[in-house]
């Protein structure tokens, strides 16, 4: 059960790793991230905490896993 419950925290960790950078270069790149002088939006901030976060998250996930597999 530990190994099952490891593996999907891996598994986690990488989804997240893969998909939240990705979808931050498409938020930076939307018109709403920038007001006319160039300076950042309420837009990209929220989407920039909710990325780090997720990205906390998946590290998190990731020492845990390997804490988990280690002393499995």
């Amino acid at each position: 059960m530990i190994i099952t419950l490891s593996v999907l925290l891996l598994v986690n960790a990488l989804w997240n790793a893969l998909v939240w950078p990705r979808f931050y270069a498409r938020i930076s790149k939307d018109p709403r991230a920038r007001d006319s002088s160039g300076r950042a939006t309420t837009f990209l901030r929220v989407h920039a905490v909710l990325i780090g976060v997720s990205l906390l998250l998946a590290a998190v996930s990731l020492v845990v896993a390997i804490i988990a597999l280690v002393s499995a």
